[in-house]
């Protein structure tokens, strides 16, 4: 009897210890479980790691700040904390440009909710007549970076007091009012033609997923087209709704190329721009610190939206008995809706483009007559009494280095966050009712929180010296210092995008159903095979999706390099600030409108080719 209890224990201990064998074998040889280590290691490294040295930097006395606080550089201090919340200048450094940001962030994204919500309706819910134009040409202010859209705006409604030169309107006569060319009315105007194509892209997509027969039975019991409006179609895309307002607000609180076009000449600063001078002025910690706080106030807004779309879940809006997306006719409004709405997009898209090429045509600002046009800054040689003998853009040898730059960078950059983003896809649709699977997509969505000129600020903070540790006598470098290199801006741009090239993973693989991957494995063929001759070819379209979205942010991207850009790896952004704050628009606008062309040029090559969707990456 005791034998075979003992046999029997012997025999319970070797399957116990079978099982455990077989289990830390399949934890480790199991692609998903090897792409979720890989993936939580790297986001640790390069989100999670950086926001922590940000963090402990706002505690750390820097070596500038050490004599006049009678302290020890490397140190922990609240000094910049007590200066930033209770000093003599905290009003002006923090209070103030919160305000401001608070205010425009909060204008913009109701204002272009408004706009983008309408224009969607009416692409999906109308008969609005030329869908294929109007749809083409919502997008374009998606490809103009709103900086651009600011300079257009100077050029427009600038006055010679303020502006130096008189603008368009001045030119002919017309009074324009000083807080029309510079301040907030200026700024929410622009990001506002600029943000509202998020607001489409959401509510356009959340509109097509809809049974358009719930409208339709609306419309039969004589219910107002308000009415339906109201209680049958707003409830049903509120998530996007609120969706598009958290990423316009987001982005709105710490955009800086609009902010400092249009409010530092008048002194209106906002967040960011405070932030941009504060590096500017060697006080980084200080400007970490107002980082940290642009990204609490992201958080918070985030975490209230969440809340908020939590309790709307119940709304099913596509069933099993299949959908349909008929139209409402417009009826007697259609003239005045497509009259409205092409003098919107007008003012949204002809007018910048034209306003920055007739500029950039203009010997000297302020004369709009024929006689003061020129091709000079396009491919005239340098001459001593134009800007110091400076060269056309077109005959610039530092325009084709700049421009060599952007292309590299949008091209590398855009392949690993696309090709990283359909992996990172892969384990959030493979693994969303695990806590792995979770655990990944919450901290791929940490990039997306931190406002881009933040999120510059924070990978300075990480790479701006060496890290290293000494072992055994051995000094061991953990991270090199990328300060000015070109390989930091690679790394920056790559993993801010990651949250939106993995939206467009997640989506993609979605798609593709689980049973094709099981056939593959059954019939023998490895992960590696699976993913080379099923996944991948099938997610082609979502891949050219998510790399044309990223591909036109990075291109125009300005925010989150401006403060990580060395005189080597200036990005044609950049080269346009430069001149703008020289005083050199014209040259600034040629620039601007070549970036423009090369936008939208490789925008309609994938979609024409490619049938490339932006929208799957919001």
């Amino acid at each position: 009897m005791a034998a075979n209890e003992e046999y029997e224990d012997s025999e319970l201990s070797f399957s116990r210890s079978r099982r455990f064998k077989n289990w830390l074998k399949n934890a480790f040889t199991n692609p998903y479980n090897i792409l979720v280590f890989i993936s939580v290691v790297a986001l640790g490294i390069l989100v999670v790691w950086p926001l922590l040295q940000m963090v402990f930097s706002t505690f750390q006395l820097a070596p500038s700040e050490a004599k006049r606080v009678h302290g020890t550089a490397g140190e922990f201090t609240l000094y910049y904390w007590q200066r930033l919340f209770h000093s003599q200048v905290s009003q002006n450094m923090l209070y103030k440009p919160l305000l401001h940001s608070l205010l425009i962030a909060s204008s913009v994204s109701v204002l272009s909710i408004l706009i983008g919500s309408l224009i969607a309706w009416l692409m999906v819910r109308s008969d609005l007549p030329a869908k294929g134009f109007f749809s083409m040409a919502v997008i374009i202010p998606y490809m103009i970076p709103s900086w651009c859209k600011s300079m257009a705006w100077i050029s427009t409604f600038k006055t010679s007091r303020i502006g130096g030169t008189a603008g368009l309107l001045s030119y002919i006569g017309v009074t324009v009012p000083e807080w029309l060319a510079y301040g907030p009315v200026a700024i929410i105007c622009v990001l506002t033609i600029h943000y509202y194509a998020y607001a489409y892209l959401l509510v356009s997509a959340s509109l097509r997923s809809i049974n358009s027969e719930l409208e339709e039975m609306g419309e039969v019991i004589g219910a107002p087209r308000l009415m339906m409006l109201r209680k049958i179609t707003f409830p049903l895309v509120l998530p996007s709704i609120l969706s598009a307002f958290i990423l316009i607000f987001s982005k709105s609180m710490g955009t800086f190329g609009v902010p400092a076009f249009l409010g530092m000449k008048v002194s209106y600063y906002t967040i960011s721009t405070m932030l941009y001078s504060n590096i500017k002025q060697q006080q980084t910690n200080m400007a970490y610190a107002i980082s940290l706080i642009l990204i609490a106030i992201a958080a918070i807004v985030i975490f209230i939206n969440q809340r908020v779309i939590g309790t709307r879940k119940s709304y099913a809006t596509i069933g099993g008995k299949g959908g349909r997306s008929n139209v409402l006719s417009l009826k007697k409004a259609k003239a005045a809706v497509v009259i409205i709405l092409t003098l919107f997009l007008a003012a949204a898209v002809i007018m910048p483009i034209g306003t920055l090429i007739l500029q950039s045509l203009m010997l000297k600002l302020g004369d709009f007559s024929f006689e003061n046009l020129t091709l000079h800054y396009w491919i005239g040689k340098g001459t001593p009494d134009i800007f110091n003998s400076e060269p056309g853009v077109l005959v610039n040898p530092q325009f084709y280095q700049v421009l060599g730059n952007s292309l590299k960078l949008v091209v590398i950059a855009s392949l690993i966050a696309t090709f990283c983003g359909q992996m990172i896809g892969y384990v959030n649709s493979r693994g969303r009712h695990l806590f792995s699977g979770r655990l990944v997509e919450q901290l791929v969505f940490i990039p997306y929180l931190i406002p881009s000129i933040a999120f510059g600020a924070m990978y300075l903070s990480m790479f701006s010296k060496a890290r290293t540790v000494t072992v055994f006598g051995k000094v061991i470098t953990l991270m090199p210092s990328l300060y000015g290199t070109f390989a930091l801006l690679v790394l920056v741009t790559a993993v801010k995008n990651l949250p939106f090239s993995s939206r467009s993973g997640t989506a993609n693989m979605l798609q593709i159903s689980t049973e094709l991957e099981e056939a593959a494995h059954m019939s023998g063929a490895n992960f590696l095979t699976r993913m080379a001759r099923v996944i991948l070819p099938l997610s082609k379209n979502g891949f050219m999706s998510g790399l044309m979205l990223i591909f036109m942010a990075v291109m125009k991207e300005l925010d989150l390099l401006v403060i990580l850009i060395s005189p080597k790896t200036q990005t044609l952004p950049y080269m346009a600030y430069s001149y703008t704050s020289g005083g050199m628009d014209q040259y600034s606008n040629v620039v601007a409108t070549l970036m423009f062309l090369i936008v939208f040029l490789i925008y309609w090559i994938a979609n024409k080719f490619f049938n490339a969707d932006i929208s799957q990456g919001f």
